[in-house]
């Protein structure tokens, strides 16, 4: 066990992240760059120190069922339209 361990008691970072007052609007936008795979370093430093880790999970799992609706309606679309025959 560390010096640092005797001072911070296990969880007390998770529950300071918790608390952080990052928007869920700003949460939704840098879940949006991260799904399109760019990010300024500078702006990923940021979202880590203000964003909200469960606005983070949330926000990731409707940008990820938005992006299986948008695929399933596009696979549909390409094989209604006769494209795929």
């Amino acid at each position: 066990m560390s010096r640092d361990d005797l001072h911070h008691p296990p969880g007390a970072d998770l529950k300071a992240a918790v608390r952080r007052k990052g928007s869920f609007w700003q949460t939704m936008k840098a879940v949006a760059w991260s799904f399109f795979g760019v990010r300024k370093s500078s702006e990923y430093d940021k979202d880590v120190s203000q964003l909200n880790p469960v606005h983070v999970i949330v926000a990731g799992i409707i940008g990820a069922v938005v992006f299986v609706v948008l695929l399933v309606l596009l696979v549909r679309w390409v094989i209604s339209s006769g494209v795929a025959a």
